[in-house]
């Protein structure tokens, strides 16, 4: 496994996703937690979940406490294990997907995310997503200040865009260490935001990195089962080539983006996540690598 460096924190190059553990079409709990232990086991130490992760209707937070149980279940060495929560959305029984970014909703929600995953302090605390009800200087204030009273160590912020990010800068300084935002091949709409991450050094956090691959994990049929992946199938000839799947060609192509670039592969199954997290290790050549430019471009 390789790392990368989150603010002054050490973290796999390939984290977990945990949110498919606690949506629609979750696996067991004895699966589950198989899955976030065969990350362990394969190196990961960046484990992302959010208190609105649970089916529609159900209480807040299965995610995390699946999380903490995971944690408090393996055998092996979790201190340097960083779990990522995030807060700011709800899901209502009706299945849809809320914002709510006050800044007291905040603070109280990431004194629950806390309570649950029974942690001195949230390792890395992220707003979901901006609330266009509320001012953004608002709701990072209050992540602000829940990291002035020590409950949040590190912040982060998510589904923003460059101007969003500049402003959380402006208001959290060096506590600021990453933006979670969705980027794949397929969907790159956040190109602007993943260069300014770069040159900001901040850890940029593609969710959904997988999409437009293979319906996103090895758990959904291969693209290529179908008769190859359209202008994507630059990704899974050179899988063949190297004997390995096309997930790992395509979380080892956006490892190369840039090195602030850390991949959230979800998962439900321990092979799952033991193929995503064996992209840390996969090094492409620069022709492979303008092959997949090359492919990536002309979607």
């Amino acid at each position: 496994m390789r790392y990368r460096n989150l603010g002054h924190v050490r973290v796999s190059a390939i984290g977990l996703g945990a949110m498919p553990l606690s949506i629609e079409g979750r696996p067991d709990e004895a699966r589950a937690l198989a899955t976030v232990h065969a990350a362990l086991d394969a190196g990961v130490t960046l484990l992302d979940t959010a208190d609105s992760y649970h089916l529609p209707g159900e209480p807040p937070g299965h995610n995390e406490l699946l999380v903490a149980r995971a944690l408090a279940t393996y055998g092996g060495d979790t201190g340097d294990v960083l779990v990522a929560t995030k807060g700011g959305r709800g899901r209502p029984a009706d299945g849809s997907w809320t914002v709510n970014g006050d800044p007291d909703w905040l603070k109280a929600a990431a004194e629950t995310s806390l309570k649950r995953l029974g942690a001195e302090a949230i390792g890395l605390y992220q707003l979901h997503k901006p609330d266009p009800a509320v001012p953004f200087e608002e709701s990072v204030g209050a992540l602000r200040e829940l990291a002035d009273q020590g409950k949040i160590r590190l912040v982060g912020v998510s589904n923003t865009d460059v101007r969003q990010i500049r402003v959380a800068r402006e208001i959290l300084g060096d506590r600021l260490v990453s933006v979670q935002n969705r980027y794949s091949p397929a969907v790159r709409d956040s190109e602007a935001e993943q260069r300014l991450c770069a040159e900001l050094g901040l850890g940029f956090l593609p969710w959904s990195p997988l999409g437009g691959i293979s319906r996103s994990s090895l758990d959904g049929p291969s693209a290529i089962e179908g008769g190859g992946a359209g202008p994507l199938e630059a990704f899974h000839t050179i899988a063949r080539e190297r004997e390995v799947s096309p997930q790992q060609v395509c979380l080892a192509w956006l490892l190369g983006l840039s090195p602030t670039v850390i991949p959230i592969p979800g998962a439900s199954r321990p092979r799952t996540i033991q193929d995503s997290a064996g992209a840390a290790d996969l090094v492409l050549s620069a022709q492979e690598r303008a092959r997949l430019d090359d492919a990536v471009k002309s979607r």
